[in-house]
């Protein structure tokens, strides 16, 4: 059986400027994790790096395109203006949309960026250039502003369920601020169809001291970076003890699960392609090796 999973440590990080910005690029480099010869079908997941005066010269994409700012700020320019990412902003670029990187900071600045469906070498990474956009003065991610609806932003106390009181909400109390809470668990949404996304989704996970998500797997990929804290993994019977920076990745079938054995919260971002389906995202082993048990003591 070929392997279903990949585990990449931050110390393998191997930055590298992509062929298909040769000539079109300058200080921007990106590890590409998760992709085509790593065995995925549906991810395009990396880190990118841009230097202090770098850019990327306007392209489009044939596939969908959301980030994560790690560090630094940078400058998004899109055929819908020119906006100031920092860390803790998130974004979607949907198919198609003309759009240029710029860093006009002192630092270098890094974001996770999540490709879906998967670029595909052969066709050039599915990049395609075009006439330079407009030179506006970029606006900084405001969650209540509709000039910034493809963009969100998130930070460590968004994720603390004793935080979502309406007096502490950058927004007005919706579904956007909602939080999933299970099992020492908690789910925030990020890029996902309310933003406008239909190929990927992409989230933020935190688990508490002794949370832990039993044997599953998901009828989709999943890809892990860990932001912070640790956590132990383990993919198709492999154990990983993940910490951050590392990034694991889990593809269709891969029967996967987490515990945090700390006492410290562990948190990482997260992405799926395709979306997962309206039903039977999840199969936990539990429930069905509980209808196995029965159904031989009714036998």
């Amino acid at each position: 059986m070929s392997a279903r999973h990949l585990v990449r440590r931050a110390a393998e990080a191997a930055f590298a400027v992509p062929e298909e910005l040769a000539g079109r690029s300058e200080g921007f480099c990106r590890w590409p994790v998760v992709g085509e010869s790593t065995g995925a079908v549906h991810t395009g997941f990396g880190i990118a790096r841009l230097d202090p005066g770098g850019r990327v010269a306007a392209h489009v994409h044939s596939f969908e395109e959301s980030v994560f700012v790690l560090e630094g700020e940078v400058i998004l320019r899109t055929s819908e203006g020119a906006f100031l990412l920092r860390p803790g902003d998130y974004g979607l670029l949907p198919v198609g949309v003309p759009h240029q990187w710029e860093n006009a900071g002192a630092v270098a600045a890094s974001w996770a960026d999540m490709l879906a469906p998967q670029p595909r070498q052969r066709f050039g990474g599915d990049t395609l250039f075009v006439p330079p956009l407009p030179s506006a003065a970029p606006i900084p991610v405001d969650v209540r502003d509709p000039r910034t609806r493809r963009f969100g932003h998130i930070e460590p106390a968004n994720m603390d369920v004793d935080k979502q009181t309406q007096d502490r909400l950058a927004v007005s109390a919706s579904m956007r601020t909602a939080l999933l809470v299970y099992s020492g668990i908690t789910v925030k949404m990020m890029v996902d169809s309310d933003l406008g996304a239909q190929l990927s989704t992409m989230f933020m996970v935190q688990y508490e001291p002794r949370g832990l998500a039993g044997p599953h797997d998901h009828p989709f990929e999943e890809t892990y970076l860990i932001l912070d804290g640790e956590v132990d993994a383990v993919f198709d019977g492999e154990r990983y003890h993940l910490a951050c920076g590392d990034v694991a990745w889990a593809g269709v079938g891969c029967v996967h699960e987490f515990s945090n054995p700390t006492q410290a919260l562990v948190r990482w971002l997260e992405t799926q392609a395709p979306q997962p389906p309206a039903r039977h995202s999840y199969r936990f082993a539990r429930d069905w090796n509980y209808l196995r048990d029965k159904l031989s003591r009714e036998e």
